[in-house]
């Protein structure tokens, strides 16, 4: 059998997934360019909210491959489990032996004289 802890490994990718996810929406939206400032201070304050998206939209889609990866082991691991659980009711079905046909006695009751 292959990993034991994926579910342990599955549940904190998400949790992962969630908190990356969270800070990603504390960036809000991008900032709105300000009329009294200078267009380079504009540009500067767009590069780094674009730069901290990204970061975040990159360890997001890391996170998300991860899972996908421990998913796709887990489910592996489960019909590996499912491939041995059928080869075991086999090998136990052929044990038990065939049943006969058992002649039934009718059961009538007896008649009074």
């Amino acid at each position: 059998m292959t990993n034991i802890g994926a579910g342990e490994i599955i549940y904190e990718l998400r949790k992962k997934i969630q908190q990356v996810q969270s800070d990603l929406d504390q960036l809000g939206e991008p900032p709105m360019a300000m009329p009294e400032m200078i267009e380079n201070s504009n540009l500067l304050r767009s590069n780094e909210y674009l730069r901290k998206a990204n970061e975040k939209k990159t360890e997001l889609l890391i996170t998300y491959e991860n899972y996908s990866t421990s998913l796709e082991e887990l489910l592996s691991t489960v019909f590996d489990i499912q491939k041995d659980l059928k080869e075991i009711l086999k090998e136990q079905s052929s044990l038990i032996p065939n049943p006969t046909k058992k002649q039934t006695k009718s059961k009538s009751k007896p008649k009074r004289k």
